[in-house]
């Protein structure tokens, strides 16, 4: 696997500008190395790699489009625009718009601004009909922590090192936390500030008659292309980065992302 250098670039995004369009420039397996130490990778298909994550992919996706699974819907821009502009009922707009759909696994951390001051775990693990879902998910996030180990055995040392006082009940697989499904989502800049400083989150995507939804990074001027099945490992609380819009092609086109993260708000408790 050949290795890409990550050089500083010059930007003036800001965290919460929506991310525009760019064509991806990061499209082949790669590990991403930054100033001398291997930070992440990406891997294009994650077939080459492991079969059994491939078909655990396959059956999350399934089961998170079917109406076993729980979850949260967003109104896009474009849905809004149509009632505004084009005097569109919310029903009417929605059927013309994109669906945003998201679905949270693993431990949700306190939020004492809606009056629940206290950690718990998805009421997704509740739900019934979502189980095989959330057994698809769990097998997902082990085979690609696999798979972390196999390309970079010394992030995935540090990662489970710094969860060594991340109690199991908090756990969703061995090095993380908690899992979101982004479903046609398109994420504005960001940094993800609440995870564990030093670790990685897993992206993995699944995409059909869609383009766009890449994930582009302005410090090193990088958009890796979030092709069907590819895999990304990237220390997401070290930099801004934003998600370009998404573009079915086709009727039924979407863009799903398939997320694992470590939140410190679970170390020692």
């Amino acid at each position: 696997m050949k290795t890409l250098k990550l050089q500083q670039v010059e930007h003036h995004i800001k965290i919460g500008k929506d991310c525009p369009y760019y064509e991806p420039n990061v499209k082949e397996d790669c590990l991403l190395e930054l100033d001398g130490e291997i930070v992440g990778f990406y891997i294009k298909d994650v077939t080459e790699y492991s079969q059994r994550l491939n078909l655990l992919l396959a059956v999350a996706n399934k089961e998170f489009k079917s109406d076993n699974v729980p979850k949260t819907l967003l109104e896009r821009s474009d849905v809004m625009q149509n009632v505004y502009k084009k005097g569109m009922t919310r029903k009417e707009a929605k059927a013309e718009g994109t669906v945003q759909m998201s679905t949270i696994l693993g431990s949700i951390p306190p939020k004492p601004h809606m009056r629940r001051p206290y950690p718990n775990i998805s009421s997704v693990h509740r739900i019934e009909t979502a189980k095989t879902f959330v057994k698809a998910m769990w097998g997902a996030c082990l085979e690609a922590e696999q798979i972390v180990k196999q390309l970079t055995p010394h992030i995935y040392e540090r990662q489970v090192e710094l969860f060594e006082d991340v109690k199991e009940d908090w756990r969703f697989g061995t090095m993380y936390t908690s899992s979101i499904s982004n479903f046609n989502i398109s994420a504005p800049f960001h940094r993800d500030t609440g995870n564990i400083q030093g670790t990685v989150n897993i992206i993995l995507t699944k995409r059909h008659n869609a383009n766009g939804g890449c994930l582009n990074v302005p410090d090193y001027n990088i958009t890796f292309e979030q092709a069907d099945n590819s895999m990304l490992v990237y220390p997401a609380w070290k930099n801004v980065h934003g998600v370009t819009p998404i573009k079915p092609i086709a009727e039924g086109g979407y863009r799903n992302s398939l997320i694992f993260y470590p939140l410190k708000a679970f170390k020692g408790i």
